[in-house]
């Protein structure tokens, strides 16, 4: 559907502050609603959002959307597409740019959510990442999954592409066989893996031809496994990104004592010292996910924080590593 209509901006230039405050434009403007939105009009990204390299350079921000329940659970619900749509391009207009999501996801609705929420944008701005789920990693079913994934996304290739969960039925060699295959297609830029250990990982290693760009693990102030393991370690040590799922503990940040009362004396919110204690951490980026709008804000805003080292000390402390 065509929209017209005029934008009038008023801004003026302080030069002495090096600053716009207004110039008076009026445009007339004609776009189509199934076409990306120019990046006049787009809402830029945050100055303040940090970054972290990939094996080659590329960045990713510290804080991505990560979009478990967004359009069902293990199964399909389309009662609230409207609102999942509409949460998704809020974020992307917040300045969320990584957006995660898996086959798994609501039956595979959610893949389709966020394609349709993708769709104004531009596409080479976003960083997306989907997961193929381990009952589909023998060769063909890899090949014929990944297509869905781009038909559900509405896209012509995905940015990183992740075994979800390793199966040991299942050689790995014969999934990377498919993986390679579809990384020399174009379709995929990034390849990498989901709750993988260090031997998992060494194997996946040796398989792609590409190297390992990321490893998607449960990992929070509170649960330290990554820590306990050298699982943390190794990925720095291999530039392997480590992205943290569940950042927030599954709740358990919200009701943890000693975090409260750090969060008290410091005037921060206890979601946002969890998330700022992940990135800190070298080499770590994180997926929180909400519902709620004013949540997906908050979570941001973690990027905009700088601790004392009196306080992260004291973040340190907490959970069991």
């Amino acid at each position: 559907m065509e929209q017209k209509g005029i934008v009038c901006v008023e801004v003026v230039y302080n030069y002495e502050e090096n600053r716009c405050r207004g110039i008076l434009l009026v445009l007339l403007f004609s776009y189509r609603q199934d076409k990306p939105i120019p990046p006049f009009w787009r809402k830029e990204k945050g100055d303040s959002m940090q970054y972290k390299p990939l094996y080659n350079g590329k960045k990713l921000p510290v804080i991505g959307l990560g979009t478990w329940k967004i359009g069902g659970q293990m199964t399909p619900d389309y009662s609230h597409d409207g609102e999942a749509v509409a949460l998704v391009r809020k974020a992307i207009e917040m300045g969320y740019s990584h957006i995660d999501t898996a086959q798994m996801y609501g039956g595979g609705h959610t893949e389709e959510v966020v394609g349709r929420a993708i769709k104004p944008f531009n596409r080479d701005d976003l960083f997306i990442t989907t997961k193929i789920w381990s009952n589909n990693l023998r060769y063909d079913d890899v090949l014929r999954e990944f297509d869905t994934s781009l038909k559900k996304l509405d896209t012509d290739y995905v940015d990183l592409f992740l075994i979800h969960w390793p199966n040991p039925t299942i050689p790995l060699k014969e999934t990377f066989r498919a993986f390679n295959e579809i990384v020399k297609s174009g379709r995929v830029k990034y390849v990498g893996v989901s709750n993988f250990g260090i031997k998992q990982l060494k194997k996946a290693q040796a398989l792609s031809d590409i190297p390992i760009a990321a490893n998607q693990v449960e990992y929070s102030i509170l649960t330290r496994d990554p820590e306990r393991t050298g699982l943390l370690d190794y990925c720095r040590e291999n530039k392997i990104i480590l992205t943290a799922y569940e950042p927030l503990g599954k709740g358990r940040v919200f009701y943890n004592g000693d975090l409260q009362r750090i969060a008290a004396a410091s005037g921060e919110t206890p979601a946002r010292l969890a998330l700022c204690w992940l990135i800190r951490k070298p080499g770590v980026i994180t997926i929180p996910m909400s519902s709620k709008v004013e949540h997906l804000s908050e979570n941001l805003k973690a990027a905009d924080l700088d601790l004392p080292a009196e306080i992260m000390e004291k973040l340190d402390g907490l959970g069991h590593v």
